[in-house]
């Protein structure tokens, strides 16, 4: 927001939905966060006074921000540190994806109405509806 810290992403963002988990509601300050994966080598971030903190928000997951105005900018697990979930709110170009779904559902702020039609889940999606690169979502294996 201040505009000290800015980034360049180099990589097609991954797909994303609406999570309204308690931990991505304080984090957002919102009724939900709406993040997309990516490669870190993808993320080219200049901060040239220093302002990027990271603090871990739980065990094993670190959330980034600018300490100058507080904005959100990526967070990432300890076991992917090679992956990061850019803050779609932080993005400065035009994102043109939509989102796929509404997870954690069953955490929601009881204010929030959700009113789309979007698939909801009551903790992850179905991967076959959304991959969320970069967080703790598992897989079947086949």
């Amino acid at each position: 927001m201040c505009g000290q810290v800015t980034y360049v992403v180099t990589e097609e963002l991954s797909d994303f939905g609406y999570c309204h988990c308690r931990s991505c509601r304080k984090a957002s300050g919102s009724a939900f966060g709406a993040n997309a994966g990516i490669k870190r080598h993808a993320y080219q971030l200049s901060d040239p006074k220093g302002y990027v903190k990271e603090f871990e928000s739980s065990p094993g997951k670190f959330r980034a921000f600018c300490s100058n105005c507080g904005s959100g900018l990526y967070a990432y697990l300890a076991t992917t540190a090679d992956l990061i979930r850019i803050r779609l709110g932080s993005l400065d170009s035009n994102f043109t994806k939509t989102a796929k779904a509404h997870t954690f559902v069953s955490d929601k702020a009881t204010w929030d109405h959700i009113v789309d039609s979007l698939p909801q889940f009551e903790t992850w999606a179905s991967p076959d509806v959304l991959q969320q690169v970069g967080s703790k979502q598992k897989f079947e294996k086949d």
